[in-house]
């Protein structure tokens, strides 16, 4: 199995990046052409916009089981966890370009009555401003500016993020089908993984240094 895994992972080593980006817009660039050709549907515009946030969720969740399939399984997909994020990053924008611009057409008033007044638009606006500072900062620039622990604290962001895309996708659809509730079950699946895990983990064990002071032992420092 381990063997299998490690097989696995170095053949997945050999994708390159760019390749995930351009396989990721796919969907993106079909459902465009779809609704350009006028084959969405009776409400291309709805149909546009719910198409965009579930691929935008959809790499949320791809990104989210990045660490426990390589804790889990041994397989490795680390090296592309950021083009996942960018790219449900660039789904959402679209998503949210589609009802700013298609469904609204730039009236800036009706697009604020909506935040306000419905709560599922309001959820879906908050997780996408927590979306923008990890964009923005999903570069090697900003992990040596910020340094690692300040980097990693701030895209812990994306638990929220993902878990309010997840509820905004359940509160948008009044008749409770079963799609929106599989992918929040998935989401807080993941998310409950993560805090069982830090529960879990061993408390850092400290120990006198030569000069008397007290420091976390060898073994907790990689336990981390």
């Amino acid at each position: 199995m381990a063997d299998a895994a490690k097989r696995l992972s170095s053949a997945l080593q050999r994708v390159p990046i760019w390749l995930v980006y351009v396989i990721g817009f796919i969907p993106a660039v079909m459902n465009f052409t779809l609704g350009v050709l006028d084959q969405l549907g009776a409400d291309p515009m709805r149909t546009l916009e719910r198409a965009l946030g579930e691929w935008s969720l959809r790499f949320l969740i791809i990104g989210l089981c990045v660490t426990p399939l390589r804790q889990l399984a041994g397989v490795s997909l680390l090296r592309y966890r950021r083009a996942f994020g960018l790219l449900a990053f660039w789904y959402v924008t679209l998503h949210l370009l589609t009802y700013m611009v298609l469904d609204q057409g730039l009236d800036w008033g009706a697009i604020w009555a909506d935040i306000v007044k419905r709560p599922y638009i309001t959820i879906g606006m908050a997780s996408f401003v927590l979306l923008v500072p990890l964009a923005l900062t999903s570069n090697n620039l900003s992990i040596r500016r910020l340094g690692a622990l300040a980097w990693n604290r701030l895209h812990k962001l994306v638990y929220l993020a993902a878990a309010g895309g997840a509820l905004h996708y359940v509160m948008l659809v009044k008749a409770w089908p079963l799609e929106p509730l599989v992918y929040a079950a998935i989401v807080a699946t993941l998310l409950a993984y993560r805090l069982v895990r830090a529960v879990a983990k061993p408390a850092r064990v400290r120990r006198p240094a030569p000069d008397g002071t007290v420091m976390p032992s060898p073994r907790s420092r990689l336990a981390r």
